[in-house]
């Protein structure tokens, strides 16, 4: 039997239910729920700018790892291919990124930020700080620095990817 098996069959017999976790200490609902209001609080400063979830996501990734090979660009913007592959489309015909041919890989194209795509994720960083900001109001800098490096261990051991 494969781990996930051996995991799957624990849980069932084992592990408590959702009823009795609640959904207010069910760690994956409550995260679902914080970038739900985080991305609704964004949408205004995102159709000013005719960009959407995905397109932010993107140019935001770029502007810190340009150069991605699309395929770890969804990776990292958490965004499934088909979506970020209509989203990136978008966004080269509105010069907010390039492809470019990836010399290492002749099947694989690399994108990059323009510098009218650095300028459009530069208007949206104030109202991205803010939020982040107001997510941690009242919660002091060493219980901010413990959360957020609880989430990456937990990524670590979730992701697939290594990166």
């Amino acid at each position: 039997m494969n781990e996930r098996a051996q995991i799957a069959e624990t849980a069932a017999d084992e592990l408590p239910r959702l009823g009795e976790i609640g959904l207010n200490n069910f760690a994956p609902y409550l995260m679902n729920r914080i970038m739900g209001r985080y991305n609704a609080s964004m949408r205004a400063e995102l159709a000013a700018l005719g960009l959407s979830t995905p397109k932010l996501r993107a140019l935001a990734v770029l502007s810190v790892i340009d150069g991605l090979q699309s395929r770890q660009l969804a990776v990292y913007a958490v965004t499934e291919q088909s979506t970020l592959s209509r989203a990136l489309d978008a966004l080269v015909a509105e010069g907010l990124v390039r492809r470019a041919a990836d010399p290492d890989d002749s099947r694989a194209s690399r994108i990059y930020i323009t510098e009218a795509g650095r300028a459009a994720f530069e208007k949206l960083w104030p109202h991205m700080a803010l939020e982040y900001e107001r997510m941690f109001h009242g919660i002091d800098a060493a219980e901010k620095r413990a959360f957020v490096a609880t989430l990456q261990t937990i990524l670590g051991n979730i992701r697939k990817h290594d990166f």
